[in-house]
C-alpha cells in the first residue's frame, strides 16, 4: 500500500514535473551568506531582497501555518535551434510563456490534490514572494547548488524552474542532497560574459546579464554592455557551460516552454518599429513583459553593440545541447 509522501511525489510526476521532494521549513544554512551578500550592495537595486531577507533565511516565517514544503522541479529545456546564437538572443526560459503562470496552475493542482488528501492550508509559490528556492530543494533532496548558484540534478542539470507548495499537511522530509558533484570543474565561471561571479557560489548580481536585462532600470554601462556576446534577455552562459546540462538535459514536455519564434534573430530594429500595443498583443504572456518594450529596446540595443556585424549574419549555434 502505498504512503501518502508516495501519492503526493507520484502526482507530481502525473502533472509533468520533473522531480519532487519534501523539505521542512527550519533556518537555511545560508542566512549568514545572504546577509554578507546584500551588505556588498551585490544585489543591486532589487530592494526586495533586503526586505524579504528575515523570510529567506527562515522560511517558516512566511506564513505560521504551513509545517513543510512539497518542492518541485520544471523542466523548461528546448535545444537551440538556427538563429539562436544570434543577437538578439533570449535565454531559453523566455523563448515560451509565462513560466510564473504555467507553473503556477499545475502546483495549484497539486495543491487541489493535498487539500483533498488532508490538508486545511495549501499555499502555491512560483518565484515569487520570499521563498528561499534554491535552498529548500537542497534541502528536499532534489539536487546541489552549483558553483554558478543554480541547482543541479544528476541526470537532468539545471535547466528546470523551482516551485513549491507550502502546507500544513504532516510530510515526512526527504534527506537533504550532500554531494557537491561539481568538483574542480570551473567551466560556468570561465564561461561568464561579464565576470559576474566573484568566487564560486558568489554572484555579483549588477554584473549578471539576467539581472542588467530584467530587473534593472535605466541605461545599461557602457564597459558592461560591450560584453553582452548578443543577449538581449537574460543569459544561458553559465548553464550551457555545465557539463551536467551537456550529458543530461532533455527536451521539456510542457508545450507552453517551448520556443515561440516571437523574436526575429538578426533584427536589430523589430522592437524600434513596435508600437506598445504590438508588444503588448505579442509578448504580455512571456517574460519580456517585464522589461517592457522600452527596456527592451534599450536590451536589444546593447546586444547588438556587443557583436559585430559577420557574428550577426552567420553565427553558428553555440554548443551545450
Amino acid at each position: 500500500m502505498t504512503t501518502l509522501v508516495e501519492r503526493v511525489k507520484a502526482r507530481a510526476l502525473e502533472l509533468r514535473f520533473l522531480a519532487c521532494g519534501i523539505a521542512d521549513l527550519t533556518p537555511t544554512p545560508h542566512g549568514a551568506a545572504l546577509d554578507a551578500w546584500l551588505a556588498r550592495g551585490y544585489a543591486g537595486t532589487m530592494r526586495y531582497m533586503h526586505r524579504q531577507a528575515k523570510k529567506r533565511k527562515a522560511p517558516g516565517l512566511i506564513d505560521p501555518r504551513p509545517v513543510c514544503a512539497v518542492v518541485v522541479l520544471d523542466n523548461y529545456y528546448s535545444a537551440n535551434r538556427p538563429g539562436d546564437g544570434v543577437a538578439p538572443r533570449i535565454a531559453r526560459y523566455a523563448r515560451g510563456a509565462d513560466y510564473h503562470r504555467v507553473t503556477m496552475e499545475r502546483l495549484d493542482e497539486l495543491a487541489a490534490f493535498l487539500c483533498a488528501n488532508g490538508a486545511t492550508f495549501a499555499r502555491s509559490f512560483s518565484d515569487a514572494g520570499p521563498v528561499p528556492e534554491r535552498a529548500l530543494a537542497q534541502r528536499a533532496g532534489l539536487g546541489w547548488i552549483g558553483k554558478n548558484t543554480m541547482l543541479v540534478r544528476p541526470g537532468a542539470g539545471s535547466f528546470f524552474f523551482i516551485g513549491s507548495v507550502f502546507t500544513d499537511l504532516h510530510l515526512p522530509a526527504d534527506a537533504p542532497f550532500a554531494p557537491d558533484h561539481c568538483g574542480s570543474c570551473t567551466r560556468c565561471l570561465d564561461a561568464c560574459p561579464t565576470g559576474a561571479f566573484v568566487e564560486p557560489r558568489l554572484l555579483n548580481a549588477t554584473r549578471c546579464i539576467s539581472y542588467l536585462t530584467i530587473e534593472q532600470k535605466g541605461p545599461i554601462a557602457d564597459g558592461l554592455a560591450a560584453s553582452f556576446d548578443g543577449w538581449a534577455f537574460g543569459c544561458d552562459a553559465c548553464n550551457d557551460a555545465c557539463p551536467w546540462n551537456h550529458r543530461f538535459a532533455a527536451e521539456t514536455e510542457i508545450d507552453a516552454f517551448k520556443p515561440r519564434g516571437d523574436v526575429r534573430s538578426g533584427d536589430a530594429d523589430q522592437f524600434e518599429e513596435m508600437t506598445e500595443e504590438e508588444f503588448a498583443r505579442r509578448f504580455d504572456d512571456t517574460p519580456l513583459a517585464r522589461p517592457g518594450l522600452a527596456g527592451m529596446r534599450r536590451n536589444v540595443r546593447a546586444a547588438f553593440a556587443s557583436v559585430s556585424p559577420q557574428s550577426v549574419a552567420g553565427a553558428p549555434v553555440p554548443s551545450g545541447e
